[in-house]
């Protein structure tokens, strides 16, 4: 069994006096850890699934006397899809502060729900942690980093998902399952989501769109909406996890775009599945894209398990001078180049260096990557 690197973080955290809150996409895997967590705990946990309308039954509307009836003897309470229990903030706030003896995990597949309704009423009484697909780190430690870098070309087509990875062969099943029903069925389901269709159209333009900066007017004019509709619905995307937005930095030059984003999907398969093409990589025209989406995605996971903090950037100037990716750390810049190629040159551009003389920078490509997010 593959483990996950959040699995000893969450236990780490557990008798502190605080819920555990794990946000993450649907079909990530945060059932099959809270399953884990649960069975090796000193002692028996309550198990809530409220996917089943009976259990969000049990946690609606409820006073503290009923929910310590409720939970009894147990001291490990897990609800699963807690997004799923309208004002589920307060009946958790109630677990939190009068039933002390209980430890809370709770889990949810959308942040667009979940941390609306739990932020305000569990200020000051949560850890919350991010769930992503499995990391390429992960799998080292599972099979080996020599298996890991053969595999590498299918990780760039089909991606991360815990099914997808564990049936090999079934890949494209999976994702089109994935995609069609369960990725965004929290999306679809949301009051302001009024034409799907569009979000459809919107994710097949970003797919087209790694690596390059994203232009909410030309999106707006590809899929016929306006540029409002479009920004809506790529916010509503990051919070459900399925694309990430990277800003532009700009701090001493004039020619520096300030105002610009690219944006990536937190997983190579779902963006593949989005347009339907899973030609083999060597076949492939975009080939460095799914490289720099693979890279960016596997540090994001990399830095938030490990808990590193950083601002984190591209740089591009009107004259397109570029960096791919910049980390910002204590006060440090950090930059670098993704090279699925052949690497030419392995400076920064010059006139970034001359403006920040302290930087450090490094180009990633497939022979070195594995330092990099692991």
């Amino acid at each position: 069994m593959i483990v996950r690197k959040l699995e000893k973080l969450v236990k780490s955290h557990l008798g502190s006096g605080k819920a555990v809150i794990l946000i993450g996409a649907r079909q990530v895997g945060k059932t099959t850890l809270l399953a884990t967590i649960a069975a090796q705990y000193d002692s028996p946990a309550l198990f809530i699934n409220c996917d089943e309308p009976d259990m969000r039954a049990l946690l609606f509307n409820k006073t503290s006397t009923e929910l310590r009836a409720i939970i009894g003897n147990h001291k490990l309470v897990i609800i699963d899809e807690a997004q799923r229990v309208k004002n589920i903030g307060l009946s958790l706030k109630l677990i939190t502060d009068q039933i002390k003896s209980v430890q809370l995990i709770v889990s949810g597949s959308s942040a667009l729900e979940l941390a609306n309704e739990i932020n305000e009423p569990l200020t000051g009484r949560k850890w919350e942690f991010m769930m992503y697909p499995i990391s390429s780190e992960e799998l080292m430690q599972f099979t080996s980093v020599t298996e890991e870098r053969r595999l590498l070309n299918t990780r760039l087509i089909y991606g991360f998902y815990p099914d997808v990875v564990n049936n090999p062969g079934s890949e494209k099943k999976i994702l089109k399952s994935l995609t069609d029903s369960y990725l965004y069925k929290d999306l679809f389901s949301f009051k302001d989501v009024r034409k799907p269709e569009v979000i459809e159209k919107i994710l097949q333009a970003l797919s087209l769109q790694i690596g390059a900066e994203v232009s909410y007017n030309e999106i707006a004019d590809l899929v016929k909406s306006d540029p409002q509709t479009v920004s809506r619905y790529i916010d509503l995307l990051e919070k459900t996890m399925v694309v990430y937005r990277l800003p532009s930095f700009s701090r001493n030059l004039r020619n520096e775009l300030k105002k610009s984003r690219k944006i990536y999907f937190y997983d190579n398969g779902v963006r593949n599945a989005t347009i339907a093409n899973f030609q083999p990589i060597e076949l492939r025209k975009d080939a460095g894209a799914l490289w720099e989406n693979f890279i960016m995605t596997e540090r994001l996971k990399f830095t938030s398990y490990a808990g590193i903090w950083s601002n984190k950037f591209f740089w591009r100037t009107k004259q397109q001078q570029e960096i791919d990716y910049i980390e910002e750390r204590d006060g440090k810049l950090y930059t670098f180049e993704f090279k699925w190629g052949k690497v030419k040159k392995e400076k920064a551009p010059l006139t970034f260096t001359n403006a920040y003389p302290n930087s450090e920078h490094r180009v990633i490509t497939p022979e070195n990557y594995q330092t990099f997010i692991s």
